[in-house]
């Protein structure tokens, strides 16, 4: 499932540079998502980046969009044309949350 940003967040935009899809803006009074360029950071991290370093715990898995690995994965060519990714089957745990 792709990632959301609750009206907890404190605007601080520590989450913002940490994604690896550029999928993390500043919105009018919180961060957002853009749940199209979410990829939960599979292909980049064994955990999501943006979670791993909010200091309020406000990226949060969104029920209203679930996904499964194959589906984030497969955004990736898309997301980084210029980039190459190995096979899903061949993808490390370390480059993805749903291998742990």
């Amino acid at each position: 499932m792709a990632t959301v940003i609750t009206e907890e967040c404190i605007n601080c935009g520590a989450c913002e540079p940490e994604c690896p899809n550029g999928a993390i803006t500043q919105g009018d009074d919180i961060y957002v998502i853009d749940p199209a360029l979410c990829t939960e950071c599979v292909g980049f991290h064994d955990a999501e980046a943006c979670a791993a370093v909010c200091p309020v715990d406000c990226c949060v898995p969104d029920p209203a969009r679930t996904e499964d690995e194959a589906q984030n994965y497969g955004k990736l060519s898309r997301i980084h044309p210029d980039k190459s990714f190995p096979a899903l089957a061949d993808l490390p745990a370390s480059l993805s949350r749903f291998r742990k």
